[in-house]
């Protein structure tokens, strides 16, 4: 299939469409939508990710809404009072005034359309809710600028009562194949990624399912100092959160070694996860690859041979990605 190139006009109507829907525990109503944005592309939900937040806004102390933004708040009370920050105090210290918060959540949904590991499409939505966050203003601590209204390091603080129903927020829609590309063009800024999906290419998890069953990516984009666009892939698995670290001792070899490696991919789900969390996660140390190496180099054949290449093409030139 060719790379999925949206156009604004489709994405604006894509967000405009997730975000008029309520949430459901299994996002059953954003799959139908997801599963139009192209057709032969199914949507599963991969991971969700939260305990993240933004500022909000100001409300009454009855709960009626007085605006979005507690920095648009504050600069437009600081205009009415004639810049003076002291009369903007005493004018509104009284009346209760609270800030929000948008207690937020991540969902990432895929859909492979090849076969390569980077051919698959990732959404991106975001689960808010606003949420009490803190009065505005401490009566018994009085900010001194505009900086202490609108973010005190010590904040008189509520109960996170909803004030809001949740809601979605469209965030993005990446081809990872395009967004690969990008990153690899930037200087070589992110090689080891094109030498991590050869490497699952000729392994023996290609074999078991598509990349996209196992990881997501993490999209930065940034300018760097010349205001030249950078972008930035980094991966994260599915399934982070079932595994556990090596137990490493300086005598793990043969069937010891063995044992570890096949409990890692049980709870990975997929064959050479070891090794994949080598290159792209903390949970395989370097040692164990070492070690390995040391083990085949002794007579052991435990590892299918393509693992074994793998292990021995990065013992003589190690990345990560």
């Amino acid at each position: 299939m060719s790379l999925y190139t949206p156009d604004e006009t489709a994405l604006r109507d894509l967000a405009a469409e997730i975000e008029s829907i309520p949430p459901r525990p299994h996002h059953a109503a954003l799959l139908e939508i997801a599963n139009r944005i192209r057709p032969g592309c199914t949507f599963g939900h991969a991971l969700s990710r939260g305990g993240w937040y933004r500022t909000g806004g100001v409300i009454a102390a009855d709960g009626a809404p007085l605006a979005d933004s507690v920095e648009a708040w504050a600069k437009a009370g600081l205009r009415a009072c004639g810049d003076d920050f002291n009369e903007l105090v005493e004018r509104h210290v009284g009346e209760g005034l609270q800030v929000t918060r948008h207690s937020g959540r991540t969902h990432y949904f895929v859909a492979a359309y090849g076969p390569a590991p980077a051919d698959f499409l990732q959404l991106e939505v975001e689960e808010l809710q606003e949420v009490l966050d803190r009065q505005l203003i401490d009566a018994a601590n009085l900010p001194q600028d505009m900086h202490e209204l609108a973010e005190p390091i010590v904040p008189l603080e509520l109960d996170a009562q909803a004030v809001g129903a949740p809601r979605y927020r469209f965030r993005r829609l990446i081809d990872v194949r395009q967004a690969v590309a990008r990153a690899n063009s930037a200087e070589g800024r992110n090689a080891g990624l094109a030498r991590l999906f050869a490497d699952w290419t000729h392994s023996s998890a290609a074999a078991r399912g598509h990349f996209s069953e196992h990881w997501i990516i993490g999209l930065r984009e940034h300018l760097d100092r010349y205001r030249n666009p950078v972008t930035s892939v980094s991966l994260v698995s599915r399934h982070a959160r079932e595994l556990k670290p090596f137990q490493w001792n300086e005598g793990l070899s043969g069937i010891e070694m063995l044992a570890q490696l096949q409990a890692f991919d049980r709870a990975a789900a997929y064959p050479a996860a070891w090794y994949f969390h080598l290159v792209a996660g903390n949970f395989t140390p370097p040692r164990v690859a070492y070690a390995i190496a040391r083990d085949l180099d002794a007579g052991f054949d435990y590892l299918p041979e393509t693992e074994a290449v793998l292990v021995k093409d990065w013992v003589a030139a190690p990345y990560s990605v």
